[in-house]
Formats: structure tokens, sequence, C-alpha cells
């Protein structure tokens, strides 16, 4: 029999809701500290969409009422890989963010929880015991 070739090789990007596109930019810029890359517009229309590298996959904002999607936050953590959540927690609240209560150690992972300005849940991660 023989051997197919994966289907799917990867993630592109993941996609986060925003209704305002400026401030959601802003966050990721200037709170989250992520650097921003391209950004999707339509000609002769505002921008729709922008996007931040983390080095392992691809965060895309997008003003998804403008893409004809009813806008709804993500309710579900994305996991933004931290070498240290204790120090990148604390230099967030000095940036003005509020978490969603205490640094979670799961035996596996420590995790803490906070949203963007659109309500959409991101955490802060990192995996400290070896795999399998």
């Amino acid at each position: 029999m023989p051997t197919a070739s994966p289907l799917v090789t990867g993630v592109d990007f993941v996609s986060v809701p925003t209704q305002d596109l400026d401030r959601a930019t802003a966050f990721y810029t200037d709170v989250v500290g992520l650097t921003p890359g391209p950004v999707w517009q339509r000609p002769g229309s505002e921008a729709v969409g922008a996007e931040f590298e983390t080095g392992t996959l691809t965060i895309a904002l997008m003003v998804t009422e403008a893409l004809g999607i009813e806008f709804s936050p993500h309710r579900v953590p994305i996991a933004l890989h931290v070498d240290d959540v204790a120090a990148a927690r604390a230099e967030l609240e000095s940036r003005g963010v509020t978490f969603l209560g205490e640094t979670i150690d799961s035996g596996v992972c420590h995790q803490a929880l906070f949203r963007d300005p659109d309500g959409n849940v991101l955490d802060l991660h990192h995996r400290y015991a070896p795999r399998g």
C-alpha cells in the first residue's frame, strides 16, 4: 500500500475577531509586545485585518463584520508561549492588563488567562514538564 503525504502539514494562522482594528492593533503591539506585520485592506475601503508573528504561528486580527461574519469573541484561550509566566504576567499587569484569576499550575504547565479589548481570551503559557 503506498504511503500518502499528509494533507495538512501545519497551521498558517489563527483568526482573532475584532470590532476595532486600530484598538486591537495597539493592544497586541503596545501591551502584548508583538511585532505587527501586513495589514489587509480591500481596494477603496478601510483595513479589515492585521497580522502579528509569534515565532510559531501568525495571529490574524479580523474585523469580522466587514467580512460578513457576525462578531463573537473567542471564549477559549489562545495560548501564547512565554519563558516565565510570572514575569510575563507582572509585565502585562504593569501595562494595565487584568487577569482572570490566579496563575494556574496544571502539573504540566503554568497558565495565566486574560482578555484582549474585544473579549478574546488569551493565555500566557509555559510547559515545564517534558512531553510524553
